[in-house]
């Protein structure tokens, strides 16, 4: 018998999911995308103190050069690429640019992302498809085009910006929840397939998020913080749970306090009454934001 374990240990170490344990991020390239601002800011200043080499990408190259001007002064090797997810055009060189640059991409974090909270049925058209192309297919497609140059090393880490939204979605965000869940569906199918291949990816999943995000935007909007259950967490703690994600290569971190996993179990045993303690802690703010944006709107 355990002659028979240690003959079959080395397939089961195979099965494992990677993991890149104390990785060194010295010298490593780290591509960011929406490092204009919020949690992508944030991000970029830690990996910045890791010793990284950073490619920032977003729509404002005016943020950007900001933040580079401010991460070169303190030694920090950056490129500043100005970048819209959702054009394909934009991916595309976006990766050529770095690759001319750093000839290699170890860590590709998708952050950038649109929120849509709002009534359904008076979401326009326009952005549905501009919601899903930035926040899903946009993180898709930069992704395909990033992988088999990591395969070429053997050796990559991919971190998708999802949200407790993507394990729950609450009213009034039905078009945002879908990107977010469609981001963990393919954070899965990524790790399964690349399972023993040098590539692993994480999805982070936070809540509502301070400093600078959409969260900060929902409070100006209403002049209402979350309830004290549903609660939230900051953009240098996402940041930190990033890093920590590509140090260790977990299936998924739901960043938030008070902590919401002990719920998602729970709706996933019960879930007429995890949907009744989910609409029961969110609904009523989400809806005040819903009901903002659309008085906005209509003097606009």
């Amino acid at each position: 018998m355990l002659a028979a374990y240690h003959a079959a240990l080395p397939r089961i170490q195979n099965l494992l999911p990677q993991r890149i344990v104390a990785m060194q991020l010295q010298g490593q390239v780290v591509l960011i995308t929406g490092a204009s601002a919020g949690i992508g800011r944030e991000i970029a200043n830690r990996f910045a103190r890791e010793g990284a080499k950073l490619v920032l990408a977003a729509r404002s190259e005016d943020r950007l050069q900001q933040i580079s001007d401010e991460l070169t002064a303190a030694g920090t090797d950056v490129l500043v690429v100005r970048t819209d997810v959702s054009d394909p055009n934009d991916l595309s060189q976006l990766v050529e640019k770095t690759l001319e640059r750093f000839q290699k991409i170890d860590v590709l974090i998708n952050n950038a992302g649109v929120d849509c909270f709002q009534h359904f049925e008076h979401v326009e058209m326009d952005e549905i498809l501009q919601t899903i192309e930035t926040n899903l297919t946009g993180t898709i497609l930069l992704t395909r085009l990033v992988v088999p140059h990591m395969l070429l090393k053997s050796r990559g880490t991919i971190i998708n910006m999802a949200s407790t939204a993507g394990k729950q979605c609450p009213g009034f965000a039905s078009v945002y929840g879908a990107t977010k869940a469609g981001l963990i569906g393919f954070t899965q199918g990524l790790r399964s397939e690349y399972l023993g291949r040098g590539i692993t990816a994480t999805a982070v999943c936070p809540g509502f998020t301070t400093d600078g995000g959409i969260y900060d935007r929902m409070v100006e909007a209403t002049g209402k913080t979350t309830p004290f259950a549903l609660g939230g967490t900051s953009a240098t703690t996402v940041a930190n749970a990033v890093l920590k994600a590509v140090r260790t290569g977990p299936p998924e971190m739901l960043v938030n306090w008070p902590p919401v996993r002990p719920a998602m179990v729970l709706k996933e045993m019960f879930p007429r009454l995890g949907e009744m303690l989910a609409n029961a802690v969110s609904r009523k703010f989400v809806k005040r934001v819903a009901d903002a944006n659309a008085a906005d709107s209509v003097l606009r």
